[in-house]
């Protein structure tokens, strides 16, 4: 064996280096540890992470983002409050002078009031407020929402008690008086008003038709007896004064047909201070010709008012033959009770009051255009006529 000592080292000290560089080796080749260990260049070195500089890196201040407003700064403003850093740059086409601005969290505020913000939807011009007052505008949909809901109300309350009618729809501009106090003709005509003027009082006092027989016979005497009836309450009650319009009902025999008789019953109503005058009849309901002639029987032959009618009337026979009250007789004959009779024809009088009533005073407005233009012309004066003023020359022919 050779006793050449043997050489130490990594596996690179036994290869060479190469005879030529690459060119991109700009400085010398820097051996370490020995004459034979190849050091790797520089520049192909793999890079290796400077701490001072990813320190620096991660102390860097956070770059603050801004917020831009719905509402544009250039809006009036409330007082201006001390802020942060400056706003953003205004943008082209607003004005270049500072807003004042609210500054929380890196964010850029506008400190417009609320109400200031709000105003264009506000506004009555706006699209959605002006439909919510158009809404609960008379007519609007929500005011006839509301009334729906009442009305729903009212029917229920109604419905569970009905006299609560009478003080729920009593009030208003309307206050008729009725000729009778009769329940059964006083409560029709208060539910026929109300229903016609949404409002209306309606007042029964007693009244009698004198010079009329108990039991009128024709239109004429059934007319007659209303007509009593209403100058009996307008003379002898001094709660009813010439404003006031009544109503009176008065139900009479006539003899349509050769022996056919039938009942029906004349609704008059009287307004003095407006002149109106109105009358309409009832639904008829046919009488037996057996209860006609027990009518005729009952009438004495010196009975005073028999030329009108006769004594005795059409429901107490019929209460003693049927065993009914009087005003329930009718249902056996046309099954319709006589307050549902009086109900429908005193819905026909109130609908034509109230028309009545919308005529008088729009004559009357006619009437006071009228006089207000009389009396303009009649104030107007017109200019005298000149008078020709002799000449002051001096006559050629003197």
């Amino acid at each position: 064996m050779s006793d050449q000592p043997k050489r130490t080292g990594n596996i690179l000290s036994n290869v060479s280096p190469p005879t030529d560089l690459p060119s991109f080796i700009t400085g010398n080749v820097a051996t370490a540890g020995g004459p034979d260990v190849a050091m790797v260049p520089p520049a192909i070195r793999p890079p290796i992470a400077d701490d001072a500089n990813t320190k620096k890196d991660e102390t860097e201040p956070f770059i603050p983002t801004t917020f831009s407003p719905a509402i544009p700064p250039s809006k009036d403003t409330s007082q201006s409050i001390p802020s942060g850093p400056p706003a953003a740059a205004p943008v082209e086409g607003q004005s270049s002078s500072p807003e004042p601005t609210h500054s929380f969290a890196g964010l850029t505020l506008n400190p417009e009031p609320v109400a200031a913000a709000l105003s264009p939807i506000t506004q009555g011009g706006s699209a959605l407020f002006g439909w919510m007052k158009g809404a609960v505008s008379s007519g609007g949909i929500l005011q006839k929402v509301a009334e729906k809901a009442k009305n729903s109300v009212d029917t229920i309350v109604t419905t569970l008690d009905p006299q609560m009618r009478e003080y729920i729809n009593s009030g208003g501009d309307t206050e008729v008086i009725v000729a009778s106090d009769k329940d059964d003709k006083v409560r029709p005509i208060r539910e026929a008003f109300q229903t016609v003027f949404g409002k209306a009082t309606v007042i029964g006092l007693p009244a009698q038709a004198p010079g009329i027989a108990a039991q009128p016979v024709g239109f004429a005497a059934g007319l007659k007896g209303a007509e009593h009836r209403i100058n009996s309450i307008r003379a002898e009650n001094p709660r009813v004064d010439d404003h006031l319009p009544v109503v009176a009902v008065e139900n009479f025999l006539v003899e349509i047909f050769p022996d056919q008789w039938f009942d029906a019953g004349v609704i008059l109503l009287f307004d003095y201070a407006k002149s109106i005058l109105l009358k309409t009849v009832t639904q008829m309901t046919p009488i037996p010709q057996p209860v006609v002639a027990a009518l005729q029987a009952d009438t004495p032959e010196d009975y005073l008012l028999k030329d009108t009618g006769f004594a005795c009337t059409v429901g107490s026979i019929m209460a003693r033959n049927l065993n009914t009250p009087h005003t329930e007789w009718h249902r056996t004959y046309t099954s319709v009770s006589r307050p549902e009779m009086i109900l429908g024809a005193a819905k026909t009088i109130a609908t034509l009051y109230k028309q009545a009533t919308l005529d008088y005073y729009n004559q009357l407005e006619q009437q006071q255009k009228k006089d207000e233009m009389a009396v303009e012309a009649s104030s107007t004066v017109s200019l005298p006529a000149t008078v020709p003023t002799a000449s002051l020359m001096p006559d050629p022919a003197k």
